[in-house]
């Protein structure tokens, strides 16, 4: 009973690999970055409803820490609308990733990771541009 009052979010995280890999990012800021997936759950918040999409990142391999991505619901409806298609769950990790990427290239020290990383409908145009979808 207690737990779900003490924790971040109660809703247990999906769509983990069941062996997790790590993976390196060489960012433009010049820190190469570890990071591998959680998971994803619904988030709702403010308002806002959509998908976190969960990482562990790491800039030293010795400190980790968590990153979240949230990918709201109505900027995937807004570029679902103006394409006429509608984006795979797949397409939307993939979103969820460059959006990482893009946060490890803007910010200039790891510690100005910290916070949730929001994706507007703005942001899903370039990055649907970007994978080539």
């Amino acid at each position: 009973m207690f737990k779900r009052f003490f924790s971040k979010n109660s809703v247990p995280l999906t769509g983990a690999p069941a062996v997790r890999r790590l993976k390196t990012y060489s960012a433009q800021s010049g820190y190469v970055y570890q990071y591998f997936y959680e998971g994803h759950r619904p988030y709702d918040a403010a308002g806002d409803r959509g998908l976190e999409f969960v990482f562990q990142i790491s800039s030293d391999r010795k400190a980790w820490r968590g990153a979240s991505v949230l990918v709201s619901d109505a900027a995937i409806r807004t570029w679902e609308q103006a394409h006429a298609r509608s984006l795979s769950s797949t397409e939307r990790y993939a979103v969820a990733k460059i959006a990482l990427f893009q946060a490890f290239d803007e910010r200039p020290d790891p510690v100005q990771l910290g916070g949730a990383i929001h994706v507007r409908a703005a942001d899903i145009d370039g990055i649907v541009e970007t994978l080539g979808l």
